[in-house]
């Protein structure tokens, strides 16, 4: 019963029902990357959409999905195959508003201040 709940009111835990009623009706499935994102066409391919495995996170979408995902035309991407480096960090998420967030002067969990306070 929750989760019902969740896919008809909440639209940032995962794909609504009306998401789910829409890709069913009309999406094409295009392809799915290394995270188990799942990308969408409509039958017309004027829209575009992802439907994310797990939490959503617009950073989720990797380097090879983002030009097909914003309709942006890359003759690289299309005629060949795009090597990974080994120097490239595997995807972490977005953690701005976290406690593991970073900050430059941040050390041991701890920011020290510039200033005291005159309440002691």
């Amino acid at each position: 019963m929750l989760t019902v709940f969740k896919q008809i009111f909440i639209w940032w835990n995962q794909q609504t029902l009306g998401t789910r009623i829409y890709t069913f009706l009309k999406g094409k499935f295009v392809g799915q990357d290394e995270f188990g994102n799942k990308y969408y066409e409509n039958k017309n391919r004027s829209k575009r959409w992802v439907i994310y495995q797990g939490e959503i996170d617009a950073s989720k979408i990797s380097y090879e999905w983002y030009s097909w995902i914003h309709f942006i035309k890359n003759k690289i991407e299309l005629n060949q195959k795009i090597k990974k480096y080994s120097w490239q960090r595997p995807h972490s998420p977005n953690k701005t508003g976290t406690s593991r967030s970073y900050h430059p002067n941040k050390k041991n969990n701890e920011i020290k201040k510039k200033y005291s306070t005159w309440k002691g």
